[in-house]
């Protein structure tokens, strides 16, 4: 039975920091979020659920989006694991335009709107000149950004020839409720949840590293906003999703101490991933410039938001357990 009048969002990735923010952006604003449970660590059965999931979405909702927000890859992980993420996200999107049938692409492209989830950093971090643009040539350094430009090659490839209009968001620096503290990624969570076990924290760049912090819900309602925006426009559209307030990693510190009164316990040591981390990743967006315009959550706020999330995890037990 196809729903006419009920547009569905599927959320690829829904148990993840990005996934779970859209699921509540989606819920906020009184639109239909479904998801599946996927088993990411085989990846034809992944392929092959995602395909069984796609042709139920599309059998019953004529009128679909898909947010593709799923990825555990940071820097630093292995060149395996990127390689399976890659595969899978080409067999989603194969699965997908079978799915589609054999209509023409403007009958697809009435129907739906895809966005898939890249990463400003990873793919400009050996640019020239920040703040960056959608303008600037991207230069990855290291692995994880070869993977991130090979997935916005792969949606490119899928509009071409499904005629579905695609959002690439290249995300900033995110942060907030939901982020796995278990693996090597976000300062911010990393600080916080050194700060409630009362152990020191081990940075491996330098304090006046730039980077553009963007809480999670902000990027969810970026998302969320550009999924309806380019189904109504049509086309390929990349953007860069970015609070676009420089922060140093001094200044990160500075400010977790003023909100939990306590001055954080950090270690200045090394990592052989240090090679991969740019001195200065300042971003600004100068496609759909409006999208940015929304409500921002302030540093102090959102430190305190990852802070309660955390809190609540440590004594639930959950800590690193996402």
């Amino acid at each position: 039975m196809i729903h006419d009048a009920d547009p569905v969002t599927w959320v690829i990735g829904a148990q993840g920091l990005l996934g779970s923010a859209v699921c509540r952006e989606l819920v906020r604003t009184g639109r239909r979020a479904v998801s599946h449970t996927i088993p990411w660590d085989d990846p034809p059965d992944a392929i092959a659920m995602l395909g069984a999931a796609a042709r139920t979405v599309l059998a019953e909702h004529r009128s679909w989006r898909i947010a593709w927000c799923a990825g555990a890859g940071v820097i630093g992980t292995s060149q395996l694991q990127l390689d399976q993420e890659i595969e899978v996200l080409r067999g989603f999107l194969a699965e997908l335009r079978e799915s589609l049938g054999h209509g023409t692409p403007e009958t697809a492209a009435a129907r739906g709107s895809l966005f898939v989830a890249s990463s400003a950093g990873g793919v400009y971090a050996g640019s020239a000149d920040p703040p960056f643009t959608e303008e600037t040539a991207t230069r990855s350094i290291s692995p994880y950004g070869l993977a991130k430009l090979a997935s916005e090659e792969l949606a490119t490839e899928f509009f071409r020839h499904s005629g579905v209009p695609v959002l690439i968001g290249r995300i900033a620096n995110l942060y907030g409720p939901g982020q796995d503290v278990s693996k090597p990624q976000g300062l911010v969570s990393q600080l916080c949840r050194a700060h409630l076990t009362r152990t020191p924290v081990s940075i491996y760049v330098s304090l006046d590293t730039a980077r553009d912090y963007l809480y999670v819900d902000d990027a969810a309602r970026m998302i969320v906003d550009g999924l309806e925006r380019v189904r109504l426009d049509g086309g390929l559209l990349v953007k860069i999703m970015a609070s676009g307030r420089p922060t140093s990693v001094a200044t990160i510190i500075a400010e977790l101490g003023r909100v939990t009164k306590r001055r954080p316990q950090i270690v200045l040591g090394a990592s052989p991933n240090a090679r991969y981390q740019a001195r200065d990743l300042r971003f600004r967006s100068v496609v759909w410039p409006d999208l940015d315009r929304g409500p921002r959550t302030s540093l102090a706020a959102g430190i305190s938001a990852t802070l309660e999330s955390l809190g609540q995890d440590l004594r639930l037990g959950h800590l690193g357990q996402r």
